[in-house]
């Protein structure tokens, strides 16, 4: 899949990769995200791009994906975009998100590119967009997050990236 954004962001030191590469795969639980199937494709500095794959119980009664699932990448895919910027685990979680649908998804894989449009001391705005594996744009978001101070003794990527990162 080709990206849209990501030569507009600086490519992340080793370490900071390292970190952040294993997202959404926590080996001591199972959290939201890992149910949905939302998979990390590339980070840099501020952006992130995921791909959720299609499949039938991501979808509504009439065959297409649910809204839901759709919101959900668009909520998880800021968070390494957030994340990668701080050199220390920091709490955060999503304070105002709105979601635009712009068409319907049948049978196909999405693949989402999220990045920080500004970010503040504490708070952090971020926009989305959602294409099929085909490159059909079919949502866009944007979201506010408000982030933490550094959480000591946290020896993940943040310690927001489980259950408290929405």
């Amino acid at each position: 899949m080709t990206s849209w954004r990501a030569e507009e962001f600086d490519l992340l030191p080793r370490s900071v990769l390292e970190r952040w590469s294993s997202f959404g795969s926590w080996p001591d639980q199972t959290y939201f995200p890992n149910l949905v199937g939302v998979e990390v494709e590339e980070l840099r500095r501020d952006y992130a791009r995921m791909r959720l794959p299609g499949r039938p119980e991501l979808n509504q009664p009439q065959g297409l994906m649910h809204g839901g699932a759709i919101a959900t990448l668009i909520d998880t895919v800021v968070v390494p975009a957030i994340g990668t910027a701080y050199e220390d685990p920091r709490m955060f979680s999503t304070i105002e998100m709105s979601v635009r649908y712009l068409g319907p998804v049948r049978s196909e894989d999405l693949v989402a590119e999220g990045w920080v449009t500004r970010r503040g001391r504490r708070v952090v705005f971020c926009d989305v967009e959602v294409r099929t594996a085909s490159a059909v744009k079919v949502a866009t978001g944007s979201l506010i997050y408000i982030v933490g101070s550094p959480v000591e003794g946290a020896d993940g990527p943040a310690a927001g990236d489980g259950p408290a990162e929405s």
